[in-house]
């Protein structure tokens, strides 16, 4: 074969693969055509967006801030003998009334532990 037919068939060969990628391309932005046809009409089923008017305000009062403050445990209710066990909604949540002490319990060196944590426990 002489260099004229490699020519000729180089040609011939990279014409169908300049066709093929342009046919390629074309399927592509067709497929990214019908995916935003697809998501604006999705949008538009959707609900619409709030207005300023309905976000959420602040308060006439500003930011509301954190506030700390100990409180007071309820005790636990005794039960009589041979009287009924309590059930869940007898029981408060802890913490009902604002403590007399507001001084935050510290960890004392030496002092603290629990089960597992390789700590010695309550010397």
């Amino acid at each position: 074969m002489s260099i004229g037919t490699y020519q000729l068939l180089a040609a011939v060969q990279s014409g169908w693969s300049v066709t093929a990628i342009v046919v390629g391309g074309l399927i592509v932005a067709g497929a990214l055509v019908w995916a935003v046809r697809v998501g604006m009409r999705v949008m538009d089923q959707e609900s619409p967006r709030p207005t300023p008017e309905q976000q959420p305000k602040l308060p006439d009062g500003g930011a509301v801030r954190e506030m700390r403050e100990m409180r007071e445990p309820d005790e636990m209710p005794r039960v009589e003998r041979g009287g009924s066990r309590l059930m869940p909604y007898e029981i408060h949540h802890s913490g009902s009334r604002t403590g007399k002490d507001q001084k935050r319990k510290r960890w004392l060196p030496g002092s603290s532990g629990a089960f597992g944590s390789g700590g010695p426990g309550h010397v």
